[in-house]
């Protein structure tokens, strides 16, 4: 099967889409609140966390406290994901791939 293109040049610009991609995914930023804004958290495109702001009111109640966290961490993972499938849909769609080949 004789495929057109040049096999090294399409390598590299794999290469280079793999590179713009990691760019682009590393510099997501979201964030997402709970409890009305009583707990936020940050996190970037590699799921690392950057930030946690928890008001003294919500430390009121523990439980209530350990839900919120956990709901805002979620939001925030479900968020990043989001982000990277509308980057990686947008850098793929270019490339004449027939729908529903990358599962999006």
């Amino acid at each position: 099967m004789n495929l057109p293109g040049d096999p090294a040049q399409m390598l590299q610009q794999a290469k280079e889409m793999q590179e713009r991609l990691n760019t682009e995914i590393a510099a997501i930023q979201v964030e997402a609140s709970t409890g009305g804004g009583m707990v936020t958290v940050g996190m970037d495109g590699t799921k690392r966390v950057t930030k946690i702001v928890i008001e003294p009111v919500a430390a009121e109640d523990v439980e209530m406290l350990q839900d919120m966290v956990r709901g805002a961490f979620n939001e925030a993972s479900k968020r990043v994901e989001e982000q990277m499938q509308q980057k990686l849909g947008g850098m793929l769609g270019g490339l004449g791939l027939p729908p529903g080949i990358m599962g999006t």
